[in-house]
């Protein structure tokens, strides 16, 4: 466990890979910590350098005071891969991670050279919307939302396995004020037209079972970018990359050979 001092927040992260490898950086979704990433990175082949990290708010990573803004996390990240002396690297970002992904792309093109959307969108349902769980979570946690969002977590078949019980328990333990802080970023952003300016390889990731970013939402979005991919995962929710590792390492491996990134 490692811990990057960005002055304003402390963020947790992790490599694994070889040090010397082709960058590969993940980013994870709300309410999430980079453990929801163990599976996939299992599973990756030898020669890059996986870097995972906690966003603001989340996992071990410090919590300053919300809201939080989409600007202060991408340039968490920013500042992150800047004092690990990363450049061009693939960036997956899940979620929340995805909009932080687009906005580093449009920001710094020297450090992503490719990037990965999965499960996320230019822009992520209503202001409204986020502000009411805002207040939610703000007057009562995490607690009374966690089934909601198990629902939109994970597909069906998901439910019956005892393991759901973990990421219900990563869920409401994450930092009520970091969470709440999260929402309000992903309130206030809409990439569109940002994102339908880059010009870089891109693949989209959706789950035909996602309640939180339909398989559409997220193809509108990866169709901003001339020349993308996508990729639907069936019998996966919002978090394919928990439920059906093998396919989504597959995939994101495919994708990273096409575009050089490994050989």
């Amino acid at each position: 466990m490692q811990i990057a001092d960005l002055g304003d927040v402390q963020l947790h992260y992790q490599i694994d890979g070889d040090p010397d490898g082709a960058p590969l950086v993940f980013a994870n979704s709300l309410g999430t910590d980079l453990r929801v990433w163990d599976a996939v990175v299992q599973r990756l082949p030898a020669g890059l350098k996986i870097i995972r990290y906690d966003k603001r708010g989340h996992g071990l990573s410090s919590c300053p005071p919300g809201p939080y803004s989409m600007g202060a996390l991408v340039r968490d990240a920013e500042r992150l891969l800047d004092q690990l002396e990363v450049r061009d690297a693939a960036f997956v970002g899940l979620s929340i991670g995805g909009m932080i992904g687009q906005g580093l792309a449009v920001k710094r093109l020297d450090m992503v050279r490719a990037l990965v959307l999965s499960n996320t969108a230019a822009k992520i349902g209503t202001a409204e919307m986020w502000q009411d769980r805002v207040k939610a979570v703000t007057d009562q946690g995490i607690e009374p939302l966690a089934d909601n969002v198990m629902e939109r977590w994970f597909a069906r078949d998901f439910h019956a396995k005892p393991e759901l019980q973990l990421w219900r328990n990563m869920l409401v333990q994450q930092s009520r004020v970091g969470y709440a802080g999260c929402c309000a970023a992903i309130a206030g952003t809409d990439f569109y037209t940002p994102t339908s300016g880059l010009r870089l390889p891109c693949l989209g990731f959706a789950g035909s079972e996602d309640g939180a970013t339909p398989p559409d939402l997220v193809r509108e979005t990866v169709n901003l970018i001339p020349g993308s991919q996508f990729h639907l995962i069936r019998r996966a929710g919002h978090i394919p990359c928990v439920e059906q590792p093998d396919e989504y390492a597959s995939r994101l491996v495919q994708f990273l050979q096409e575009t050089g990134h490994i050989g």
